[in-house]
């Protein structure tokens, strides 16, 4: 006989184990998407050969776009009253999971004997389309954590879960990618010269990774269970339209947000800019570029360790407060890792190791709390000013993090031109020196990225346990609970 569902008390399934896997399946769908993003740089540099310059600006610009459309996206979200079958954050959804499977493969088309002009637009239009069909599924996903469940310590394990298939999701384009798409290039001698990048591996692998993440988005809307309003906020024609300088100046206001959009800025700016000189480093100092699939599993697999022990450790210490600890051990790991450009080849790989294994450990636990810290931040722009925007609030949210997902990998390419890095060489055709100064690109950026986050948790946000325990009885107290 099956087991009756439990209800709450508005009528609603009890908040439990289907909403956490519903919601992690979501992340894996955005991730399979956005696990091509380091992917992308690689792409154009070393197979599309463009020229480090050019790349850096373009990247540039349609980063910039990118973060631009979010609060449009968001305010649009905030501001539809108009009754959908599925709920107007699921229908959002939809349709951008259904973009993602040809967006995601229009950035890879793969034709390098293309002029530069051709190569320029095909760059531009392809990412245009796969960062519009993105942001439609990510914005409102990201702003339904306040719908499902407005408890604290579930909010953490829906971050945690949220955190558990974003990596899942990341994690499988960055292991099993560079095993299919580099092959080992040797000279007459059958001397190895280093790796080639295969282009057309890369477009197959993007659009069949687009259908698994949109099966993916359709199990969460079927499953997961909004439990708050999604039209509470109040518009009309009465309502003041979408300002984006009142709603940039009511977002800088919003400590809590502007501490967690710095932490995770500086995730970007140091993890996801180090993707692409990753890459280029496995390829040409250590000449085995799928490795570099394999010790990010490595260095990132201690966040599974916090998962069953998340909620306890958030119970007992405080979102912030776990947080802050873990960003101090990233920065130690950063520090070792400045050490091994400096050690002889032969060991430079397990000094590498150790400083990542230290640096995932410390990210391990900001992970699992990152987006239940934006919920509390959403909560706390309601707190102060007694409107209620999640899409508004985590679109800007948005708009600072793929800012930072623009400037980092351009001002990275950037760099490794000013290194030395040469396109028309592939690279099999760089020198050693070019490749030892990658190594330590990599780890000053691994090194930067935990100093920001330490920053933004650590010294900006300021909803520690105690403050985040009157904001929750005084936000349930106007709510008539």
């Amino acid at each position: 006989m099956k087991k009756p569902v439990q209800l709450d008390e508005k009528g609603h399934p009890k908040f439990g184990m289907i909403d956490k896997i519903a919601y992690a399946a979501g992340d894996f769908g955005c991730n399979m998407s956005f696990g091509l993003k380091g992917t992308v740089q690689t792409f154009w540099l070393t197979y599309m050969m463009l020229e480090t310059g050019l790349l850096s600006v373009l990247l540039l610009l349609v980063q910039i776009w990118d973060a631009v459309n979010d609060p449009i996206i968001g305010a649009v979200i905030d501001a539809d009253t108009k009754r959908y079958k599925r709920g107007k954050f699921k229908s959002y959804i939809l349709v951008g999971a259904i973009g993602l499977i040809l967006g995601g493969a229009a950035v890879f088309l793969p034709f390098p004997n293309a002029s530069t002009f051709v190569k320029a637009m095909l760059f531009i239009v392809g990412y245009v389309i796969w960062d519009a069909a993105y942001t439609m599924a990510n914005v409102p996903y990201g702003a339904m954590m306040s719908l499902v469940t407005e408890d604290a310590g579930e909010r953490a394990q829906l971050s945690t879960w949220r955190s558990v298939g974003g990596m899942v999701g990341g994690m499988l384009p960055g292991m099993i990618l560079p095993m299919l798409i580099w092959k080992n290039v040797y000279d007459a001698n059958g001397q190895l010269l280093g790796q080639e990048l295969q282009g057309m591996n890369v477009f197959v692998a993007a659009l069949l990774m687009g259908v698994v993440g949109f099966v993916a988005f359709l199990f969460m809307i079927k499953k997961i269970t909004l439990r708050v309003d999604e039209y509470s906020v109040k518009t009309g024609e009465d309502a003041p339209k979408f300002n984006v300088v009142t709603a940039f100046v009511n977002f800088m206001k919003n400590r809590p947000a502007v501490g967690a959009t710095i932490a995770a800025m500086g995730m970007f700016l140091g993890m996801q800019s180090a993707t692409t000189a990753n890459a280029i480093m496995f390829a040409t100092y250590f000449k085995n570029a799928q490795l570099s699939g394999l010790v990010m599993m490595i260095g990132f697999l201690p966040m599974f360790l916090f998962m069953p022990f998340i909620k306890k450790l958030v119970n007992r210490f405080g979102k912030k407060e776990a947080a802050t600890a873990g960003s101090l051990v990233s920065v130690a790991g950063g520090a070792v890792m400045m050490v091994f450009p400096m050690v002889p080849q032969s060991v430079a790989l397990p000094v590498y190791m150790a400083g990542l294994l230290m640096f995932g450990l410390g990210m391990g636990v900001y992970t699992c709390v990152s987006w239940a810290l934006m919920a509390d931040a959403i909560d706390y722009s309601e707190w102060k000013t007694g409107k209620r925007e999640e899409g508004t609030v985590y679109s800007l949210h948005s708009f600072f993090r793929k800012l930072a997902q623009g400037v980092g990998p351009s001002i990275v390419i950037a760099l490794l031109g000013v290194l030395g890095y040469v396109s028309e060489l592939g690279t099999t055709g760089q020198s050693a020196e070019v490749a030892h100064r990658a190594c330590w690109l990599v780890a000053g950026l691994y090194l930067f990225s935990a100093v920001m986050q330490f920053v933004g948790i650590g010294v900006i946000f300021n909803l520690d346990k105690k403050t985040l325990a009157k904001m929750n009885d005084e936000l349930n107290a106007r709510r008539g609970k």
